[in-house]
């Protein structure tokens, strides 16, 4: 009975970490350092630009910085064009 109990607790573990979405730093380019203490912070990545999160940042212990994590879009790639066909 323990055994089967045990089990299906680590399965819904399982499934809860499975499901969640990973990090989502990498989506926006500008960050929000909040500071809490002298040695404790946390980062909010989720500005597109540095006006936003400024704006959010403005009265509260924090900062603005560029994403190190952000990619930027992928770039195009150009299509290929076909070979003359010589007759």
């Amino acid at each position: 009975m323990r055994f089967t109990i045990l089990s299906g607790m680590l399965v819904g573990l399982a499934a809860t970490f499975v499901a969640m979405p990973a990090a989502q730093a990498r989506d926006y380019p500008v960050c929000l350092r909040v500071y809490l203490n002298y040695h404790d912070w946390y980062d909010e990545c989720s500005y597109d630009t540095m006006a936003q999160c400024r704006m959010s940042a403005s009265g509260r212990a924090a900062d603005c910085m560029t994403n190190p994590w952000y990619k930027g879009p992928e770039p195009r790639k150009k299509p290929r064009r076909q070979p003359r066909k010589r007759d």
